[in-house]
Formats: C-alpha cells, sequence, structure tokens
C-alpha cells in the first residue's frame, strides 16, 4: 500500500475515461480486483515487473514480507479461476480496458482509501460523517478558516448550540468535589477551567474519571485548541468535556518541528463531534506526500497565462500555508480548479448536443403564428420580440435547441414560449408544455386557448382556416377524454398538448414532437425530462423557463449547458406593488389593519389573496417531528392553516365577504372550479395554499396577506407577490410575521419588503440558502461539490472560466492531449451527475 502512494504519476491513468463513465468504473475496479489478486499470488505479467516497485508485487498493507516482484511462485489450482491463469485474466482486463499497463494504474496514490491510509476506525468516522473516502477526498477536504499562533479565539462571537474549535489561554483551574447519586460521599469530582482570549472568558467542564488528565494537563498559562458544543450554563457560556489539544511554546520548537502544527497558521477544519480539527488535520498531514502525484486538471497554457501555482503546490500550501500570501494563493487556484472542470464538463455537453440531428423548424410566411400575432390587443415588449428571434434563430437550425428562457415574475414568458410553440406547429410539428402541477397545466390551458380563440378550435365548427388543436392532458382525467386527447396526439390532430407528468407515460405517443417547453424547470426530475424528450422521431427542440429570475452566475453553472434567454421588461399596462411587513406579534394593530386593507380593496371591486404554509387536515404525528432548529423552536407553533385561517376569517374580520380555499389535495376539478370562480370575480378572497405559485393570472387581484410569510423562500416570497398587480390597478402584498425584529428572518422579509428586483433578491435568496450542488438538483443545504468557489462571489471567474473551457473542448472535444483533465471530470462526473448532464 505504502508503496502505491510513492509510484510515479501515469500520464495514462484516464484512459479508462474512453468508455462511458459507469463503464469505466467497474472495468478499472474489476482490473484493481484482478491486479491485486495476481500482486498476492504472484502471478503479474512480465511486462508489469520491471515497472513495478518491488514492495508493490507482493505487499499488502499489514504483511509480514514485501516478496520482491522477480520471486514467482508457480500458481496452483487455488488460484486458477476456470483454469485461467491470473495473469492471463488480468491481462485480458487491461486489454478490455485498452489500458496501457503501469504501475500507477495498481492503485492511484489519490484514490487509495483511507482505511488503509489511516485505519479503519478513523476511515469509518471519515465516510459516514464528511462523506471522506479516499486520499483526494482528504486533500480536497479544505480548513475552514486558520488561527495565527500568537492569537486567540474572539471568544464572544462564539455561536450556541453549534460545535465550534477555539484556541485560547488557561486563565484559571479548579478541582470540585461535591456529593451525588453515584458519588454519595462526596467523592464527585468536577473541574472547572477558565479560558480567555483577553477580553472574553469560557467555562470548561469536565466531570468525574475524565478530569485527571486536563487537570495535569490544562495548567494556567497554558494554550490549546479546545473543540465542543457551546451551551449555556447558569447564563455563562461553557464547553461540556470538550476535547483539546496542547500548542507547545517556542521553547519546544525541536519537538515541534515535527507535529501537524510547524508552522504559524493553523488550519481549522471543517469538523464533527466525532472528529476534531486537529485529528483531521494529522490525518492530511499523513497523506500530504500523496499530493506531488496529483494530476493537474488545468492547461499548462491557462496556468501560465494567469499565474496560477501548479495543483500540488496549492494542496500543500492550502492544508500547510506559512503565510497569508500563500493561502491566497491556494485558494485562486483552486477556485480556477473547480470552475474550469465544471464548465469544461458543461461545454462537453453543448458540443455534444450541437452535433445531434434535428428538424428545422421555420414558420410558414402566412401561417397560424401570423395570424396568432395579427389578434393580439398589445404590442409585444422590445425584449418580447428580442428573445423570439433568438428562440426562432434557433428552430431553424438543424441542431436541437437548448435554452433557458428567464426573467422577471410577469414579464411575459408565457407569451414568447407560446409563440414559439405555434411557430413549430406552423412547420407541421407539435410543441408539449410540462407543467408542475394540474392547477398550473389547466390554468395554462385555459389562458392559451383563451389567448388563440378560434385559432385553437382546430378541426371544430367556427375554427379559423390557420388553427391547430389545443388538448389538455393530466393525471386525473376521465378515461373517455383521455383517449380522445392521445387520438389527438398520435394522429397529429392536436399541435399543441399541455400537461403534467402523465404526459411522459409510455402510452403517450406523438405523430412529431418538435418541440417540449419545460415550466418550472427544477421541478422536474431528470429522468422525467428526458422520458419527454424521447418521444421525439428526431431529438426535440427544447425551452426551458424558470419562474423566478436566477443569478448570471447560477446560469452559467446549474444551466450552463443551456444558452439563456433573459426577459427584464414588463409588459405596458403593469402596476407597481407595494409590499410591508407586518410584525403581528410586536404590533397586533397592523394585522387588524392589513384585514381592513383587504376590505378596502374587495369595496373597490378588486379581489384578494390570502397564503398560507399549510392545509390544515394534517394529524400532527409526534414520531414524525423532526428535530427543530433554535429559530423553530423560538416559534413554538406549527404554521398557520388555510382551513383553519378561511374559517377565521370568514366568521371575523372578512365576514359577509366570499371568502373561498384552495389546495393541492383538493380533487383536481374541484380546484379547477375554484379558480374559474375567483379568475370570473364570483369570489371576493382567495385563501390558498402555494399552490397559486406560479402562472395563475386574474388581473382584478390587487391585494395578497401572506401569513407566517417567514416560513418561505425569498423567490417564493417574489413569485407569489406577482400574482397581484397584473392589472391596471396598483398591487398590496404584506408580509404577516411574528419573528422578532433582530431575526434573520425578519432581515429576509425586510429584503423582499424593499425591492420588486427579482434578480437582486434571486442573489440574495442564494447567498442564505447555499449553492447546494450545482450539477446535481441544484437544492439547497446539501453538501455542495463547490468546496472553495462562490457561485455569487466568484462571478468573474465562473466567466472566465467557462470562455476558456469552451476553447479547450471546441480544440479538443475528447481532452485527448489533457489527461490531467479528464480524470478530474471522471471525478466530477459521478453516474448520477453524468446523467444529469446528459439528460439535462
Amino acid at each position: 500500500m505504502a508503496g502505491a502512494r510513492h509510484l510515479r504519476p501515469c500520464t495514462r491513468i484516464s484512459a479508462c475515461l474512453a468508455l462511458p463513465g459507469a463503464h469505466a468504473r467497474r472495468a478499472a475496479g474489476t482490473a484493481r480486483q484482478l491486479l491485486r489478486q495476481g500482486a498476492r499470488t504472484g502471478g503479474l505479467p512480465s511486462r508489469a515487473s520491471s515497472r513495478t516497485s518491488p514492495r508493490l508485487a507482493g505487499a499488502r498493507s499489514g504483511r509480514r514480507e514485501a516478496r520482491p516482484a522477480d520471486r514467482r511462485r508457480v500458481p496452483d489450482d487455488r488460484y486458477r479461476v476456470r483454469n485461467e491463469p491470473s495473469d492471463q485474466r488480468i491481462s485480458r482486463a487491461y486489454t478490455a480496458m485498452s489500458v496501457p499497463w503501469c504501475a500507477m494504474d495498481l492503485v492511484p496514490a489519490l484514490e487509495e482509501p483511507l482505511k488503509k491510509v489511516l485505519g479503519p476506525a478513523t476511515a469509518k468516522v471519515m465516510a459516514e460523517h464528511l462523506g471522506l473516502h479516499t486520499v483526494g477526498d482528504l486533500l480536497h477536504h479544505y480548513p475552514r478558516r486558520y488561527e495565527e499562533r500568537g492569537q486567540l479565539t474572539h471568544l464572544a462571537d462564539l455561536p450556541m448550540d453549534e460545535h465550534v474549535t477555539v484556541v485560547a489561554q488557561v486563565a484559571d483551574a479548579r478541582l470540585h468535589s461535591f456529593a451525588s447519586a453515584k458519588a454519595p460521599r462526596g467523592k464527585g469530582q468536577r473541574l472547572e477551567v477558565t479560558i480567555t482570549d483577553g477580553s472574553g472568558r469560557l467555562q470548561l467542564v469536565f466531570f468525574g474519571n475524565g478530569v485527571h488528565k486536563p487537570h495535569k494537563d490544562l495548567l494556567p498559562g497554558t494554550r490549546a485548541m479546545f473543540s465542543g458544543k457551546v451551551s449555556v450554563f447558569n447564563r455563562r457560556l461553557q464547553l461540556a468535556h470538550p476535547a483539546y489539544e496542547l500548542l507547545r511554546g517556542a521553547d519546544d520548537e525541536a519537538a515541534e518541528s515535527v507535529d501537524s502544527w510547524a508552522g504559524a497558521l493553523i488550519p481549522i477544519y471543517p469538523a464533527t463531534a466525532k472528529l476534531e480539527s486537529w485529528k483531521i488535520a494529522k490525518s492530511v498531514q499523513t497523506v500530504l506526500p500523496s499530493v506531488q502525484e496529483a494530476l493537474d486538471p488545468l492547461p499548462d497554457s491557462l496556468r501560465d497565462g494567469r499565474g496560477l501555482v501548479s495543483l500540488p503546490e496549492a494542496l500543500l500550501k492550502i492544508h500547510r500555508p506559512g503565510t497569508k500570501a500563500d493561502i491566497e494563493d491556494a485558494r485562486a487556484r483552486l477556485k480556477w480548479d473547480e470552475a474550469f472542470v465544471l464548465q469544461v464538463a458543461l461545454a462537453r455537453r453543448r458540443h455534444a448536443d450541437a452535433q445531434l440531428p434535428a428538424a428545422a423548424r421555420k414558420p410558414k410566411p402566412e401561417g397560424l403564428l401570423t395570424a396568432f400575432d395579427a389578434k393580439l390587443p398589445f404590442t409585444l415588449t422590445e425584449g418580447q420580440q428580442k428573445v423570439s428571434k433568438e428562440i426562432f434563430d434557433d428552430l431553424a437550425t438543424e441542431h436541437p435547441m437548448h435554452r433557458l428562457l428567464q426573467g422577471e415574475v410577469g414579464s411575459g414568458k408565457t407569451m414568447v414560449a407560446l409563440r414559439a410553440m405555434l411557430a413549430v406547429v406552423d412547420s407541421g410539428g407539435q410543441a408539449a408544455m410540462l407543467a408542475p402541477t394540474e392547477v398550473l397545466a389547466q390554468q395554462h390551458h385555459r389562458s392559451i386557448t383563451e389567448m388563440m380563440g378560434e385559432l385553437a378550435e382546430g378541426g371544430m365548427l367556427g375554427g379559423a382556416e390557420h388553427s391547430t388543436k389545443v388538448v389538455l392532458l393530466t393525471g386525473s382525467m376521465g378515461a373517455a377524454a383521455r383517449r380522445q386527447a392521445l387520438l389527438d396526439l398520435v394522429t397529429g390532430e392536436a399541435g399543441i398538448v399541455i400537461g403534467t407528468h402523465a404526459l411522459i407515460e409510455d402510452k403517450v405517443q406523438f405523430h412529431d414532437l418538435g418541440l417540449v417547453v419545460v415550466d418550472e424547470q427544477h421541478r422536474f426530475g431528470v429522468e422525467q425530462r428526458d422520458a419527454l424528450r424521447g418521444k421525439g422521431k428526431q431529438p426535440p427542440h427544447l425551452l426551458v423557463m424558470t419562474a423566478t429570475p436566477i443569478p448570471r452566475t447560477v446560469a452559467m453553472t446549474v444551466f450552463g449547458d443551456l444558452e439563456t434567454s433573459v426577459l427584464d421588461q414588463l409588459p405596458a399596462g403593469r402596476s407597481p406593488i407595494a409590499s410591508h411587513v407586518v410584525p403581528a406579534a410586536d404590533k397586533p394593530h397592523f394585522l387588524a389593519r392589513a384585514w381592513e386593507r383587504v376590505r378596502e380593496e374587495v369595496g373597490k371591486g378588486h379581489q384578494a389573496y390570502v397564503v398560507c404554509a399549510r392545509i390544515g387536515d394534517e394529524e400532527d404525528d409526534p414520531k414524525k417531528a423532526k428535530k427543530k432548529s433554535p429559530e423553530d423552536e423560538a416559534e413554538k407553533r406549527p404554521p398557520l392553516a388555510v382551513l383553519d385561517v378561511a374559517d377565521q376569517l370568514a366568521k371575523g374580520p372578512l365576514q359577509g365577504l366570499g371568502v373561498e380555499v384552495l389546495h393541492g389535495r383538493m380533487q383536481p376539478d374541484d380546484k379547477d372550479a375554484v379558480m374559474r370562480r375567483f379568475a370570473a370575480g364570483e369570489r371576493d378572497v382567495l385563501v390558498a395554499t402555494t399552490v397559486i405559485e406560479v402562472g395563475v393570472n386574474v388581473p382584478n387581484a390587487t391585494a395578497m396577506v401572506i401569513m407566517d410569510a417567514d416560513r418561505f423562500g425569498v423567490s417564493q416570497l417574489h413569485q407569489l407577490r406577482g400574482r397581484v398587480g397584473r392589472g391596471s390597478a396598483a398591487g398590496l402584498c404584506l408580509l404577516v410575521t411574528e419573528m422578532p425584529e433582530a431575526s434573520p428572518a425578519r432581515q429576509r422579509l425586510n429584503a423582499v419588503a424593499s425591492t420588486l428586483d427579482g434578480f437582486e433578491l434571486s442573489r440574495i435568496d442564494l447567498e442564505q440558502r447555499r449553492e447546494g450542488d450545482v450539477l446535481g438538483q441544484a437544492q439547497s443545504g446539501v453538501r455542495s461539490s463547490l468546496r472553495m468557489l462562490a457561485v455569487i462571489e466568484d462571478e468573474e471567474i465562473i466567466a472566465e472560466a467557462r470562455e476558456e473551457a469552451a476553447a479547450v473542448v471546441a480544440a479538443d472535444p475528447e481532452l485527448e492531449h489533457l489527461p490531467g483533465l479528464r480524470t478530474a471530470l471522471e471525478a466530477l462526473l459521478d453516474e448520477e451527475r453524468e446523467q444529469y448532464l446528459d439528460k439535462g
């Protein structure tokens, strides 16, 4: 094992990447297993023996003796499989992989399992709690921050209930005796140690048998690193039974030169209660020699042109910096690695897409699109016209369009998408719109048929000359209506279909699917989008719409394999929306005034929404209750529910008004009937969950009250707010919360109330939620594949990396001359992420 870590790097290690990702990994795994068996049995092929380290040829970690490679044991039947010698089996595996034989292929240093290097106990904790499995994983587990040896951690800023690591000096240590159930005669012992940063103080407490060692170690004046969970006892911050590591003074320099803390800067790693920062640092010290064998993913020209240090140097400097300048050099380099490798993955996806065939879809000069434009009662905005041209240019090519359409709430994205669908129908193809919910699918179907009028009545009496049929397909449709819709699709009678996940079922067949429009991308799984795209005779064109704006850098990462169009101009006639935070706990009369404002709006002939986070017919199961955060504990109640609030409003502040409810658990026909009544003005107030978040368009609705607004995300609040102010009258959005003024939740709400700029709010949202895994489903709160790169802060690096990646892939699509980059791509693109890129 040790020999494997110190072999020379093999520049052909990544040749197995020529195989598809999953097959390459399986082949590599099989080969390594055979190689290890061959090494144990002495059955290595002769061409390996001259290249392989004698230590590696017969040794594994823990063997008593390392047998030289030239001492062969003749294999007996115990080492044969179906009478085939192991060297032939190994050669066969390598022939299948088409990988040249070299020592590095046995176990590349950075792929060495931590179990072999650090032992099973440490490796198990690292795998379970930190997700680290190999030497490479550990080397890419970067310090969170650094403490300077001569300086102490500022103790006043420690967060409650969190695991922390601090550097401090012992001010005082006292041993107390006490009586307890376990020590009734007063023989119980408690050690109280006070540590200081020079101004603030923090108490450490140890009990029972655990007092002896710290009582000996933690003498006044001693400096150490302490790790534990911050709690409060008698109104004082304390760490109970913290782990600690003594920091030796200058007079111990000789002893310290071999220690993990030889530098002036002490790395503090993301740690857990099971594994302290300094133990991680010592583990890093063990594997640090392996950095010399790291294959550099950056081309030499890029690295030299931008003055970046090599990868081995960057890894050494990030883990063992001598100065702050070392840290900056390392971070600059490692950020480029993450940005560049990710952008190369996306650039290769774009390049592959550009090679696919697709039918060009050009609208007829005097066809359905022209007839639709002629009957529009308004003029398209400049933005709509510009984006439509970009889409039409893409549709006219013989390669599938992959375009992201994003923009401000209410900017007319649906209109742009409809015109693209009509252009495809004009060319003889069909268009499908995939919506995330039945409510939204029904809303789109209703609004599109209304906008098209007689142009949506193809094959029917009264249909226009240039017309088509627009059908709806959802899971809850009756059997007869469903059969008719399926028939219309397979015969080509229906040019446009709008539906939910029911569209991707095996039974659904198209005559000639030319365009897929995905509304609200993040609500669909990869397989669902891929299944719909697979229903075309050739790959159909793809248009993805996002409900709220996303920052440019997110568009370059999460949606980096799509070209981007932006609508940032609202249609004429849209009214401004006034937003206010209503602090219901601090100022109850503000909430009373909110209901008065709703009555005033209804008195003017308008309508209102009231939004709640919960339906209210759930049974609270204590067994399913999740562990609550401190902020949740402060709330001390579940969110207000639609059914409860509607009942209270109808009997209380909104008595006499027409109040109705809408939520996701209602029957589809009932939901549709409620929306139709509200849209027709037959109801004054709609109390709903977030089913109204997207696509609902009732111009007469001018007021919205969002209960427990702190339970919603920033982008979600902005999206909800976009349901009002869609007509000529001004809109009003009231954000009701019981959170205290200084809380982060209130700051979030203040940000939403202060601006209508969705792009600015999306940046705030991303900063608060963290990037998530940009190659996965882009969900927040999960462990990110970006360890060093910050999507918001490093916008410039991402933009430059995108340009560099595009140039590299254009010159060498298969990366044949960049083996280090291919290896880095394999590490990034595990099977799940590879599928995401392939299908996204």
